[in-house]
């Protein structure tokens, strides 16, 4: 092996000790077989028993038939010396079938690490996921996540930024194939991907893209039926927490929106769900929509509050406060920058009523500090 097998050379004295273990195991295990093969049947799969269960993490499946390939030869090499010539071809042909015996057994052992392999990765994967849900994301969480495959910075931009997407789990027969899927799809987006299943609702844990919401609409086919609720983008894993309450509030609350888009963003629900009774997005609409239309004079916030008395009337919101309509359309242009939300349309409007609202209740005076 140490002649044929460049790769054996680099392996370490213990590595190359337990395969020539596993080597005399097998040659000492052929002696037994050939002697009465229907008594000693199971011998061909006991030979990897003498290795440990490291061992499938030290060589690949490949590099095991090469091993194995290699001592064959060599014992049918040393057939010639041992035998007498009329008994090699009887014994030649019955190491044949052991080798395939072998081979068989080779796979078995692999895949049955590769399957104890997948079943851990799946726990630990949703054990990763449900401390973001739960907010203990620490330093043992980013440990576990690297050992899943997360770089923290896998987009094409070297991004490390993070988002959290909750929407249905899909049917039952299908959650073993989830996974997997989501994992590679997420991969050729150019994102890293974190993904559980809990109870009826399929949780992903997005990274190293600024952009979970185009990566949602890719993945959106794994999800069940049902709306998709995309978390704002937070800057790691460690702050994920904050994208994941946004997107668990959001995913309880896009029923009062039933026009919302699939996927939606967690920020486009927060009327929604402060209504529904998630403090954050209360604050969030008092201190970014509401407390910067009381700056100055607070002309902007009476302005936008008549417009939205008058019905969305331009010309009755100026004639309710004497100014020109051409003003009213002014300080309304004022408020969209400020705030995002476009007075005149709809959806803004609701979003920036139930803004004023909430400020109204959470700060009384104009121009102090949000509580």
């Amino acid at each position: 092996m140490d002649e044929k097998l460049p790769w054996f050379r680099g392996l370490s004295a213990q590595d190359r000790s337990w395969i020539g273990l596993v080597a005399q195991s097998g040659i000492t295990a052929f002696v037994d077989w050939f002697r009465d093969p229907e008594e000693n049947s199971s011998m061909p799969t006991r030979i990897f028993g003498s290795a440990p269960r490291e061992f499938t993490r030290v060589i690949s499946l490949h590099q095991t038939v090469d091993l194995v390939r290699t001592t064959i030869d060599v014992m049918e090499t040393a057939f010639a010396d041992l035998l007498p010539p009329d008994d090699v071809p009887a014994v030649h042909g019955a190491m044949q079938r052991y080798a395939r015996e072998v081979a068989f057994a080779a796979a078995t052992v692999y895949a049955q690490a590769a399957e104890m392999r997948g079943a851990w990765d799946a726990r630990l994967e949703a054990l990763v996921v449900d401390s973001v849900i739960r907010g203990e994301a620490d330093d043992a969480v980013r440990s576990r996540a690297s050992a899943l495959g997360w770089s923290g910075a896998a987009g094409t931009t070297g991004s490390a930024d993070v988002a959290v997407v909750v929407g249905r789990a899909p049917a039952a027969e299908q959650n073993a194939q989830v996974a997997d899927a989501v994992r590679h799809a997420a991969r050729e987006a150019g994102a890293d991907a974190l993904c559980a299943i809990q109870g009826d609702r399929l949780v992903l844990v997005l990274g190293g893209t600024g952009k979970p919401v185009e990566i949602a609409q890719r993945l959106a086919h794994w999800f069940g039926p049902g709306p998709i609720v995309v978390g704002p983008v937070v800057k790691d894993l460690m702050a994920a927490v904050t994208s994941a309450r946004a997107a668990v509030a959001g995913m309880r609350a896009v029923a009062a929106w039933p026009a919302a888009p699939r996927p939606v963003q967690a920020d486009e629900l927060l009327p929604e769900r402060s209504l529904s009774g998630d403090g954050h997005a209360r604050r969030q609409l008092a201190t970014d929509v509401y407390a910067p239309l009381t700056a100055g004079d607070g002309v902007l916030l009476d302005t936008v509050s008549a417009y939205l008395d008058s019905g969305g009337s331009i010309e009755a919101t100026a004639r309710a406060m004497f100014i020109h309509a051409n003003t009213v359309r002014y300080r309304l242009k004022r408020v969209a920058e400020l705030t995002g939300y476009q007075p005149l349309n709809p959806r803004d409007a609701f979003t920036l009523r139930v803004a004023l609202t909430l400020g109204r209740l959470l700060n009384p005076e104009p121009g102090s500090t949000v509580l």
